[in-house]
Order: structure tokens, then sequence, then C-alpha cells
């Protein structure tokens, strides 16, 4: 099933249902998703005014970024599914016996480790989409820059939203080097972004009020 091809209804209907996907990986690349394209938005709404015609090659250069990041938290939300099925499969081998419980220990640490690439990458594209959405704020047409502080509200609960699919699988991990190495990654994306992502907000904010 193509998730982030389907209707609206249909994805928020599988995603309320008792289904293994999608979840809350590919919930929160399509909310990525769809707060980079708020960005595109407003650089749409700002390229080819006069009064902006000093950073209009700045803002085509910014679309194109934000243009590339949607199709490739789109793909994201596609990739999470993925990757889940074969973890929820691994949960479910049997550890009856001592050559089973090892069998398991293996197949699990493959499994973990494909399921924290989706969410690390969903993270990654979702610092790179709030970057965008500060200068599409600042420079932007101030008709629009309302969709830039949504835009950026909504990259920040993606990020922290893929962030928590990171943490629950390194928490599983017998290779306590590797999950302590992606979680310093996630740390230190979430020290850095969320904040960046209320500045633009609170900017918004205060030219809107």
């Amino acid at each position: 099933m193509g998730f982030s091809t389907v209707p609206c209804n249909e994805f928020v209907d599988v995603l309320a249902s008792k289904a293994p996907v999608p979840g809350g990986g590919g919930a929160s690349a399509l909310v990525g998703a769809v707060g980079t394209a708020l960005g595109n938005m407003v650089g749409s709404l700002t390229v080819g005014k006069k009064k902006y015609a000093d950073v209009e090659e700045e803002m085509y250069s910014l679309k194109e970024k934000a243009t590339k990041l949607q199709e490739e938290l789109l793909r994201l939300v596609e990739r999470d599914a993925e990757v889940f099925e074969p973890l929820s499969k691994a949960y479910g081998m049997p550890r009856a016996t001592e050559e089973e419980k090892a069998e398991k220990a293996r197949v699990m640490e493959i499994v973990l480790k494909d399921a924290c690439s989706v969410p690390m990458e969903i993270m990654e594209k979702c610092c790179e989409a709030i970057e965008l959405l500060e200068v599409f704020a600042e420079k932007g047409s101030t008709l629009a820059i309302s969709d830039a502080g949504v835009g950026a509200a909504m990259c920040k609960a993606a990020l922290l939203g893929a962030s928590l699919n990171v943490y629950i699988n390194t928490k599983s991990m017998k290779n306590r080097e590797y999950a302590e190495e992606l979680n310093a990654k996630c740390d230190a994306m979430l020290e850095k972004y969320p904040p960046m992502a209320d500045r633009v907000f609170e900017s918004v904010l205060g030219r809107l009020k």
C-alpha cells in the first residue's frame, strides 16, 4: 500500500486502526513533508513580486531545496512502513530453545538497526526543513509569513515524533555502543532544532500580533 499516495481520509483511517503501519514514524514523515511544503508555499508567493526582487534568486534556491525535501519525506512515509514489518515479525519469533533465543537476538539486532535508520533520516530532513523555514519566514512575503510559522511548528512536531521512534528502538538494542551513538545524534538534533523552530514561530507570532 502506498501510504504517501492514498487519500488523506484513508491514511488517517488506517493510522487510527490496529494495523501496524503506518505509525508514528510515517505520520512524522508526512507532517514534516506538509510543514516543508508550507515554507515552499511562502517562496511561491514571494517570487515574481517586484517588492521581493532582491531575494528572488535566493527564494528559487530555497524552493528547489524544499521541493526535494518534500519528496524525500514522502518517500520516508513508505520506507518507515517497509522497515517496521520485519521488526514486528522479529518480535514474534519463537524463543523456546537456546538456539531460537540466539537466532531471535541476531535477527532483532539487524531489524532494530534498520528500524532506527528511517526515523533518523526523518529527523535529519526535518532539521534541514527548519533551517529553510527560518529564511522563508525572514525574507518571504509578509502576506504568507503565517504559513512559515505553521510550517516551523509542524516540522518541530515531526522532528520530536521521529526521535521517539529512534529512542524506542535503541532501548531494545544489545549493542549499547551503537545505540548510544544514535541517541547522541538524536540528542544533538533535539538540542539545536526545536529551539530554532520555536524562534521562527515566535518571530512570526510577534509580527502578526
